[in-house]
């Protein structure tokens, strides 16, 4: 179908992005709702890379206006997960993906942010995306078109689908390198682009 997989480092190298990612992308469009906020939080709060650094951001100065986001569901999201980052220890994006890595913490922090309202599998393998990690999908809407188009019966099963991407690396790819590729090609006619 065209797929190039390529290796690649996709996310943010700040705290306070990935959190506002991964809370706002739930049934937005990226490239024109999701990723200009993000980018406009960075060039505004460049110091909020770090979660202390974000904490004081977010205690003096109004998120909502800093991202034009009005909604208060996504915000509450955003301040839950602040929170069980905090409770986790992490301070900053290689703290994050340390902890993603391993196996049993990883497993817990993962369990607590699942705790969180709106955050599904989906939401959790998306913040190990964006803290860089090659390892994970996160099965979307254009994932699932994907797989379906190509005949697979349980296209709607998150676990399988991901287990099917991960796949990948038995023919010499990353799982995030086909996650980017098939993404890419099922949005190009949307003219989504992901992080």
């Amino acid at each position: 179908m065209g797929l190039e997989p390529t290796e690649v480092t996709r996310g943010w190298p700040h705290i306070g992005a990935i959190i506002c990612d991964a809370a706002l992308q739930r049934q937005a469009r990226y490239q024109s709702t999701v990723r200009p906020r993000v980018e406009k939080l960075i060039a505004i709060w460049p110091d909020a890379d770090t979660l202390s650094g974000f904490r004081e951001r977010m205690a003096s100065e109004d998120l909502s206006s800093v991202l034009d986001w009005r909604g208060q569901q996504k915000l509450h999201v955003i301040d839950l997960l602040t929170e069980t980052f905090h409770a986790a220890g992490i301070q900053t994006v290689t703290d994050l993906a340390s902890i993603l890595a391993d196996d049993e913490r990883g497993r817990a922090f993962r369990n607590a942010l699942r705790r969180i309202r709106f955050v599904d599998p989906k939401t959790v393998a998306y913040i190990a995306v964006l803290a860089g990690s090659s390892q994970y999908t996160a099965v979307d809407v254009h994932i699932r078109r994907f797989v379906r188009d190509a005949g697979i019966e349980y296209w709607k099963d998150y676990d399988r689908v991901s287990e099917l991407v991960a796949a990948a690396a038995k023919y010499g790819c990353s799982t995030g390198a086909l996650d980017a590729a098939i993404w890419d090609y099922m949005s190009a006619s949307s003219g989504a682009s992901r992080r």
